[in-house]
């Protein structure tokens, strides 16, 4: 269930007041009653697939526990390998059966070759890419050492469906998470504050950012074909702005619920789009999931430790993999290739370093390196590979006038003030986090919580809209 759904704040104040009334003595009956609650929330949306999440957990656990009791090596790889195709099965399935289904019976018809399987209308499991790469990867930590085998099936289902983080991230390491979930947890009014801070930030930049900027963005993308090419690039640069606060903001929620609880999940944004090269983009955004690839695929194809030309190739795979992650489509794939690419060229000219840099150059390499990201964007948005080319090819040759028709003037004067509390916050994080000390100051604070707390019931859209990552 979304955070954004009435009926979740309907609920979570009574899985906040259970969960901390259960005796500390009592941590097994918390953790349990927290599985439930996951689970519960889980099948809010198809009661049906939450087999599916039970399936991987039960797959990766035992698995885990198979691989610490074998010593052979060789037979130890096998087995890795095995369950973590097993763990992957799913994933696979409902994600990617269709998609390779259809690009093979595509590929054949080329070739005046007439062949095709059935399809499949089943829906994807929601967050079926977040739980199972975190449930994979702790099984691969176990194997390669990283993490002893958990052996409290209690703790290890609390995990892989802990309700915060099940739909969407951020994707943790058991090694993070899992300590926490086996100490019980006193309640800590300061620990509870900030996440409530945490979740009314990111309920601000999802409802009252993104949700706007998305109504424009819908109607210019889903009709392209009648805006000029400066309406267009105006919605690419609206939808990098609306990805960033929708999934920063489901982020942000997903932490300060959990803060609230006693856990500390991984902050997965760092102000992206201050980024001074694609490289630097990648350490700010996703953080959780670019470190799961880091240490999943880069680190065990070789990583940076051989030839350049081999690192290279390690880059570049390493980024289909996020393209192929996101989503079965090949605009996903092209757009992971994108940043890989991006990415090579920086290391083959020496400018993923970028210390001792002047603020003039810097201030340009985020520029440039925005404007890479945003064109990448549109791959990604885009529903196929064809008319992501008509949007770019209209940018770059068709001029014009914004038509912003599709924004009421309403609209525009919330989104101007709220991108510039939003920069506002970003600039004094990123370049200023010791000035403004007058923000501190109780009255000062308590003010802004309730400006904030104001526009988001009042100017927010409350319609429940999905999160863009909910998808992935």
């Amino acid at each position: 269930m979304a955070f954004n759904n009435f009926s979740f704040w309907l609920i979570y104040p009574f899985i906040f007041g259970i969960y901390w009334l259960i005796p500390i003595r009592f941590n097994d009956w918390r953790k349990a009653f927290l599985i439930f609650a996951s689970y519960l929330l889980y099948m809010n949306w198809k009661p049906a697939y939450a087999l599916v999440l039970l399936g991987v957990t039960m797959i990766t656990y035992f698995g885990g526990r198979l691989l610490e009791i074998q010593a052979i090596a060789k037979k130890k790889k096998r087995i890795v390998c095995f369950i973590s195709f097993l763990g992957l099965l799913p994933l696979l399935v409902f994600k990617y059966y269709n998609f390779l289904n259809e690009s093979l019976t595509n590929g054949l018809t080329t070739i005046g070759l007439s062949f095709s399987m059935p399809g499949l209308n089943w829906a994807v499991p929601v967050g079926i890419s977040f739980f199972t790469f975190q449930a994979v990867g702790y099984m691969l930590d176990v194997y390669h050492g990283r993490m002893k085998a958990e052996t409290n099936l209690l703790d290890y289902l609390l995990f892989v469906s802990f309700f915060p983080q099940v739909m969407s991230g951020p994707i943790s390491k058991a090694n993070e998470l899992l300590p926490q979930i086996k100490k019980p947890h006193f309640f800590n009014y300061e620990q509870g504050k900030q996440g409530l801070k945490f979740l009314l930030w990111g309920m601000f930049i999802k409802l009252v950012i993104a949700d706007r900027l998305g109504l424009f963005v819908d109607t210019v993308y889903s009709n392209y074909i009648h805006y000029n090419g400066t309406t267009c690039f105006t919605a690419s640069v609206f939808y990098s702005l609306q990805i960033y606060c929708d999934f920063a903001g489901y982020s942000l929620m997903a932490i300060g619920v959990a803060r609230t609880l006693g856990f500390n999940l991984i902050n997965n944004f760092r102000r992206p789009y201050f980024a001074v090269s694609i490289t630097d983009f990648w350490k700010r955004w996703h953080i959780s999931l670019t470190r799961w690839l880091t240490q999943q695929v880069y680190i065990p194809l070789g990583g940076s430790r051989c030839s350049k030309s081999r690192t290279y190739w390690n880059i570049f795979v390493t980024f289909l993999v996020s393209g192929i992650w996101h989503g079965a489509n090949w605009t996903f794939i092209i757009w992971g290739g994108m940043h890989g690419i991006f990415q090579i060229i920086e290391k083959v000219l020496g400018l993923q370093k970028y210390e001792g840099n002047s603020w003039v150059v810097k201030t340009i390499r985020i520029i440039i390196t925005f404007l890479l990201v945003n064109f990448a964007w549109i791959f990604f948005r885009m529903p196929n590979i064809s008319s992501a080319v008509v949007v770019v090819g209209k940018i770059f040759t068709s001029y014009g006038a914004p038509n912003l028709s599709g924004l009421e003037i309403y609209t525009i004067l919330i989104l101007l003030v709220a991108l510039a509390i939003l920069f506002f916050k970003d600039i004094k994080d990123e370049f200023l986090p010791t000035r403004f000390v007058f923000l501190q100051k109780g009255f000062v604070r308590w003010s802004v919580y309730f400006i904030l707390f104001a526009m988001t019931i009042t100017l927010g859209v409350l319609d429940s809209g999905q999160f863009i990552y909910v998808n992935f």
